[in-house]
C-alpha cells in the first residue's frame, strides 16, 4: 500500500510543479521526512538511494502528515498551503486531483 501511495504523490507532484509535498512518516520506530517534487522523492533525514527502484517509504511505513508546500521549497522559511494533513484527506485531495 505504501508504494502505491507514494506513487500516486508523486503523480500528484507531476501534475502541481508549483506544490512539494513533505511527508513526515515513521520508519523502523524512527521519524524520517519526504520531500515528494514533480514525481521525484527523496529522504530529508537519511541516505536516500540512487536506484529508484528502491522506495523511499518502505512497506512497514507508517505516514504521520503530509504538507502541501509551494515550491521552490526553503526549509528555513517554508511556504505552507496546508499542514498536517492526515492520509485520509490526502487521499481525497488525490482522488479530486483524478490520481
Amino acid at each position: 500500500m505504501i508504494n502505491s501511495l507514494l506513487q500516486r504523490l508523486e503523480k500528484y507532484t507531476m501534475k502541481r510543479p508549483q506544490e512539494v509535498l513533505i511527508v513526515t512518516a515513521e520508519i523502523a520506530g524512527e521519524e524520517d521526512q519526504i520531500a515528494i517534487y514533480k514525481g521525484f522523492s527523496s529522504s530529508l533525514m537519511r541516505p536516500t538511494s540512487f536506484d529508484i527502484d528502491v522506495p523511499v517509504l518502505p512497506l512497514e511505513a507508517k505516514i504521520i502528515s503530509i504538507d502541501r508546500v509551494a515550491s521552490p521549497y526553503n526549509p528555513e522559511n517554508p511556504r505552507y498551503l496546508q499542514q498536517g494533513l492526515s492520509w485520509e484527506t490526502a487521499e481525497q485531495l488525490l482522488s479530486d486531483s483524478g490520481i
